[in-house]
């Protein structure tokens, strides 16, 4: 059994190193191309991004990894695989309400670690991009890296959700976690500023928190920002 978790443990770690990987490489590849010089003198930061990230990659690996052994061997988790076991109408809500969980612990736990003790212990890694790239989208310190990990594990356990929109959500978490990390703004503009944009966090609206620090603190929603009085809006340099 330990050894089968092992393997479970290490192979989620491996994708999920290999993911951040392409999805980093491959918006960092179009900042390059959009923003030519974005990234020049930046190579040591851009290391130790890397470096940190796939120190998290680890520590991401170990809750999914248990988790994925006890949803396969145990059926210890609410992943189900039928697209008829719950109605057809569920299958689009269930990565709403994990969106709307993972952005509700986010806001909390991120707002909580830019209290001064907590930020130079847990968050001042992250921050010490400057400017933030899209390498920095998992470069976290172990204790704030943990504090991402257990999310999405935890929550398979609570919400019942198809094993495709399980993926969705990891495909969203992956691409927004790069995105908002690239110091401009990839999405239209007429996105961004419609009614819509206006409660969806992109670069721009994230740059403003790397830049004015207590702020904008959400992940994928601006409701917690908004509700709190923290949101100031989007970032004239993104």
């Amino acid at each position: 059994m330990w050894a089968a978790i092992l393997l479970s443990v290490l192979a989620m770690t491996a994708i999920v190193a290999l993911r951040y990987l392409a999805a980093s490489g491959i918006f960092a590849a179009v900042t390059q191309r959009v923003r030519p010089g974005y990234h020049a003198r930046l190579g040591p930061q851009i290391r130790r991004e890397i470096g940190w990230s796939l120190a998290s990659a680890a520590i991401y690996g170990i809750p999914a990894g248990v988790v994925a052994w006890g949803w396969q061997e145990r059926g210890w988790t609410q992943i189900y695989t039928g697209w008829n076991d719950y109605p057809l109408w569920y299958l689009p809500l269930a990565p709403l309400l994990f969106l709307m969980a993972h952005d509700t612990w986010f806001y909390w736990t991120h707002r909580l670690m830019h209290r001064p003790a907590w930020f130079r212990t847990m968050h001042a890694v992250h921050h010490a991009s400057r400017p933030p790239t899209a390498w920095a989208a998992m470069s976290f310190h172990p204790w704030e890296a943990i504090t991402g990990a257990v999310v999405i594990p935890a929550l398979v356990f609570l919400i019942p959700i198809h094993v495709a929109m399980l993926g969705l959500v990891l495909l969203v978490m992956t691409v927004m976690g790069v995105t908002n990390h690239m110091g401009w703004e990839m999405f239209p503009r007429r996105l961004v500023h419609s009614a819509l944009g206006g409660w969806l966090i992109t670069a721009s609206h994230h740059q403003r928190h790397h830049e004015e620090y207590r702020c904008n603190y959400g992940l994928y929603f601006r409701f917690w920002d908004r509700l709190c009085g923290t949101d100031r809006g989007l970032s004239p340099n993104a």
